[in-house]
């Protein structure tokens, strides 16, 4: 087993992926809290402080962190998602004590100045106009807010201009007390290291994290919205449809994987192959799924011109009704489970993605499925597995639609 895990009496779990023979190694710092866990009026808070932790500490600038990453020929970047915060980093194996160090200093001894927050501060507000300008983004964004309507799984994770505006540096210095704590938190890593080796240079880089547990309690969300359109002057019409669906831990997941990927989610799905390559009306269509703590949700999204648009979204709709109605052929699940175990494999040759998958199982289930567990449970669907996840989720209700562009 090339797989371990640690967990230090402060709380910090530790967890390795030995990567015999890489060059590389992959360092990621995991926190427990995302967008769903601030208040509204604090939305945004978490993604601001994922910028700002970047900014400098008492020993090192903005610069020297940089630097530092360029000296080596690595790189060094964070994301905030729904229900967790990732810091990583990535650089040649030999030089891996360096990016422990480097993270275990932004994440524990952060200035978050005055000055810094303020210049932050216009950088994503520029971020959210970016995003504002790709009518596709917004459209997703909409649906997601109308699927998790009034709960902060339906709020964007960079958070509302109102809020980023009025976000003082004393708010997210309090956020980042209470909740960036050693059992909130992950430190996994994947590359040719010693498990050992690495937890004593953990060990000792977050020595001033905070103990205890700064998660939320999260409550489940409530009604879903509604249908929502808003004109755009875009040259296509960006649709999206959805709805709820199941929590990350549920039994039915991996067969939902599968009647994901047989409905839109690959270049043989139903989706691809009725709109775009038999009758040419979208360039872009797909569906996915997407998983948290209690719920979940399913999307399809489609861009066409409008003269199309109607004929797309009843089609979208007709191909709904047809999976919940007819189900799926052996030869789809055979196809689907193919992709699934296939990609996921191929996905594994990178430390990024091997670094990834422990700290993301961790950080969200508290666990790890070794991959020959992962690749045997989308093995073990069958076609009544999936025939039930398929009435389940596409079934249980009406669907929210959101349009981005001009009427149709």
């Amino acid at each position: 087993m090339t797989e371990h895990i640690t967990r230090l009496e402060s709380g910090l779990t530790i967890a390795s992926d030995r990567v015999t023979g890489a060059r590389s190694v992959a360092i990621g710092v995991w926190v427990g809290i995302g967008s769903r866990d601030e208040t509204a009026a604090a939305s945004g808070v978490s993604h601001f402080l994922e910028h700002l932790l970047f900014k400098g500490t008492p020993t090192r600038s903005a610069t020297d962190i940089s630097r530092a990453v360029d000296r080596v020929g690595g790189d060094i970047n964070a994301f905030t998602a729904k229900e967790y915060t990732a810091y990583y980093c990535r650089m040649p194996a030999r030089h891996a004590t360096v990016g422990i160090e480097l993270l275990g200093d932004v994440l524990t001894r952060s200035n978050l100045a005055e000055p810094d927050v303020e210049s932050e501060r216009q950088v994503i507000l520029e971020e959210l106009a970016m995003d504002d300008d790709s009518p596709d983004d917004v459209a997703l964004r909409t649906l997601t807010r109308e699927v998790f309507a009034d709960h902060g799984l339906g709020r964007d994770t960079a958070g509302e201009r109102d809020t980023v505006r009025a976000a003082t540096a004393d708010d997210i210095r309090a956020f980042f007390a209470s909740h960036y704590t050693t059992a909130a938190t992950v430190v996994s890593v994947a590359g040719d290291v010693d498990h050992d080796d690495i937890v004593g240079a953990i060990d000792a880089a977050f020595v001033d994290m905070p103990g205890g547990d700064g998660r939320i309690a999260r409550r489940a969300p409530g009604p879903v919205g509604d249908d929502f359109a808003i004109d755009d002057d875009s040259e296509q019409v960006h649709l999206a449809i959805g709805g709820r669906s199941l929590p990350r831990d549920h039994a039915d997941r991996e067969a939902l994987d599968v009647a994901n990927h047989i409905f839109g989610g690959g270049l043989s799905s139903r989706l691809f192959d009725e709109i775009r390559e038999r009758r040419g009306l979208a360039y872009s269509v797909y569906s996915a799924t997407s998983a948290y703590a209690d719920t979940g949700a399913w999307t399809v999204y489609a861009g066409s011109m409008p003269e199309h648009a109607g004929e797309v979204e009843e089609l979208v709709r007709r191909e709904v009704e047809r999976l919940v109605d007819d189900g799926i052929t052996a030869d789809e699940l055979d196809v689907a489970v193919g992709y699934l175990t296939g990609a996921y494999e191929l996905g594994l040759e990178d430390t990024g993605a091997r670094m990834s998958r422990l700290g993301g199982m961790l950080v969200t289930l508290g666990k790890v499925h070794s991959v020959e567990e992962q690749l045997a449970r989308w093995e073990r669907v069958t076609s009544e597995d999936v025939h039930r996840v398929i009435k389940t989720v596409y079934g249980a209700a009406d669907p929210i639609t959101v349009t981005v562009g001009p009427d149709y």
